[in-house]
């Protein structure tokens, strides 16, 4: 009997160390938990991210030099043609400058008509007394010659002589004095004329701009759409630079992207994506990507690449999934509640009898939508516990029973 309790007490002291110090177990109910198996295949990162339909192009409006809503031509939602009128506003002092300026432009195009005609007039009058300076020049030239011809002769005295050859001299003096005063003249009526016309001319060009801007008083569609955000009212008041609403063509759709900031180095004008829409796939790719971040997320518009999904509309959201990387083979792990409560770094993976299951390490590298791509720590048809550890606490070893 001693010996049998002796025994008995040592059983009991092996059993309780065995106990502290072996691995702590669970038992597990497998219908209350998820087992997939590690596969080989395709593996592309990419993360599904929101995107708000838009139109191609968006077409802002807005007052050039404001006014008071005069007259509206049409409102919110029409559909307009390059041109229709939308809404007119009125400038009283635009208008007052308009007409002011049309006054000057007259008054500057009657001065420089009396002005070219008065130079005429004073070119014709030199030009007469040129031609009668001409004439005496050719008539004093002519008695010259002929008295010097008969001063060598003898045939007249020096007396006749020398006032023939006074009248000469002076005549040409006066000859090429008189075709320098025209030639100075010529140059400064063509200064004259030219400093006339490019004042005349700069004042119609701000007669012309007046003239724009007046007609832009009243406002037009710049391109076929639809309009949108228009709300003017007559009576109101627009500033210059307020917004008067926008117009969407309607030739196609682009989506935006709301993608989250952690994710600025890896997105570039290029990547490509997808949506599913209507049981069918489109393929979309970024063309502008916007840096700057609000409420930790930045904007990327993505066009379409082939078909566009037929059905949608302006301010539809949609579910894009962002492909962050070219398709590659690997080992594929199944998304699971799992990596909540070991963050990746480790797994339950089932026995051979697939009667437990046992802490193993692993490493993750990448993720998609479904799956995580595995770098270590299982291999192809292990099979492995993907569901939430919540429950599990610090147990190494789950018991799985039916």
């Amino acid at each position: 009997m001693t010996i049998a309790g002796i025994t008995a007490l040592v059983l009991l002291i092996g059993g309780a160390i065995y106990s502290t110090s072996g691995k702590s177990k669970l038992d597990v109910d497998l219908d209350r938990i998820t087992i997939s198996t590690i596969t080989k295949g395709q593996f592309q990162e990419n993360i599904p991210v929101n995107g708000v339909v838009m139109p191609l192009t968006t077409i802002n409006m807005d007052a050039t030099d404001g006014g008071r809503v005069e007259e509206k031509y049409t409102e919110d939602g029409a559909v307009l043609k390059v041109g229709d009128p939308i809404v007119k506003l009125a400038n009283t002092e635009l208008e007052l400058r308009l007409a002011d300026e049309q006054t000057q432009v007259y008054a500057a195009e009657v001065q420089m008509n009396i002005s070219h005609n008065n130079a005429q007039q004073n070119t014709i009058t030199k030009l007469q007394s040129a031609a009668a300076t001409d004439v005496a020049f050719k008539e004093a030239e002519r008695v010259y010659k002929l008295d010097k011809d008969l001063y060598a002769k003898k045939a007249i005295g020096l007396q006749e002589y020398t006032t023939a050859v006074n009248q000469y001299e002076y005549q040409l003096k006066s000859e090429r004095l008189n075709k320098q005063f025209l030639a100075q003249d010529s140059v400064m009526v063509k200064q004259q004329a030219q400093q006339a016309a490019e004042q005349y001319a700069q004042m119609k060009q701000t007669l012309d701009l007046l003239k724009k801007k007046v007609s832009e008083l009243t406002i037009r569609a710049q391109v076929a759409g639809q309009l949108t955000g228009f709300d003017s009212e007559i009576g109101q008041d627009k500033k210059a630079g307020d917004p008067i609403g926008q117009i969407d063509v309607l030739t196609g759709f682009k989506v935006r992207a709301s993608i989250e900031e952690h994710y600025v180095p890896r997105v570039f004008n290029g990547l490509k994506g997808s949506v599913d829409f209507a049981g069918k796939t489109y393929n979309l790719v970024i063309k502008k990507v916007f840096q700057e971040i609000v409420n930790a997320q930045f904007s990327a518009d993505m066009y379409f690449v082939g078909p566009v999904p037929q059905g949608i509309r302006k301010g539809q959201t949609l579910q894009v999934t962002l492909n962050l990387s070219d398709p590659t083979t690997a080992l594929l792990l199944p998304k699971g509640g799992f990596f909540q409560q070991t963050g990746g770094n480790w797994i339950f993976k089932l026995s051979e009898d697939g009667k437990t299951a046992y802490k193993t390490d692993i490493q993750i590298n990448r993720n998609s939508p479904d799956y995580y791509e595995l770098t270590s720590g299982l291999k192809v048809g292990d099979r492995v516990i993907t569901s939430s550890y919540e429950t599990y606490g610090n147990n190494e070893i789950l018991v799985l029973k039916k």
